[in-house]
């Protein structure tokens, strides 16, 4: 039952699925860059292109984290964007079940080997931009997977963990390749991951 915003979650948004206007600035999530580190995505497929993600270490310490240790030890490395909604989000981070060249028919329900994560619940709205931890029913079974929004998701608020905010990249992130709006955004062929770094001042 892993996949909740993994399947649950995002097939009631799903109805709430409008056009992300084009209006909105480069980082429109309203927070401001801390300056702390950053999680820098390569993406690669139908897509290519940086995002880089400004951690919000002082908002959601142990996501934070976990999203750094993961991509230093590079299990983020070729892991798809197995569900992603028009207007909504892009999901990935599923280290267990969404490698590309792999079967990844389980992708969204996967973790990784570390334990599940309480949740860090914050006064951040999701925005466009802002990226929050993926989980099931549980509120307390986020784990590796992310999600980056495309669009204000206003019903997400103080239900998942708040993670980050893209700073750079919104642009490569709008062209990721979209799933089938009929199979909650399962996405055929999807972008990945090429490589996950960590930039720390």
């Amino acid at each position: 039952m892993r996949n909740i915003l993994r399947r649950t979650v995002l097939a009631a948004a799903a109805s709430l699925v409008v056009a992300a206007p084009a209006a909105f600035a480069e980082d429109s999530s309203g927070v401001a860059d801390t300056g702390g580190p950053k999680l820098v995505l390569q993406i690669g497929g139908q897509t290519e292109g940086k995002v880089v993600i400004d951690l919000l270490t002082d908002k959601a310490p142990k996501s934070a984290e976990r999203l750094m240790t993961l991509a230093k030890e590079g299990k983020y490395d070729d892991v798809v964007f197995h569900r992603v909604i028009d207007g909504f989000m892009a999901q990935t981070g599923d280290v267990q079940f969404g490698k590309k060249g792999g079967d990844t028919s389980m992708a969204g329900m996967g973790g990784s080997d570390l334990p599940d994560l309480p949740a860090e619940f914050s006064n951040i709205s999701f925005q466009r931009g802002i990226v929050g931890m993926a989980r099931s029913a549980d509120p307390n079974s986020a784990n590796s997977q992310f999600f980056i929004m495309f669009a204000p998701a206003p019903h997400l608020d103080g239900q998942y963990t708040v993670v980050g905010h893209v700073v750079s990249g919104m642009d490569v992130v709008d062209k990721i390749k979209k799933g089938d709006a009929a199979r909650n955004g399962v996405v055929d062929d999807p972008d990945y991951i090429v490589k996950a770094t960590v930039e720390e001042k």
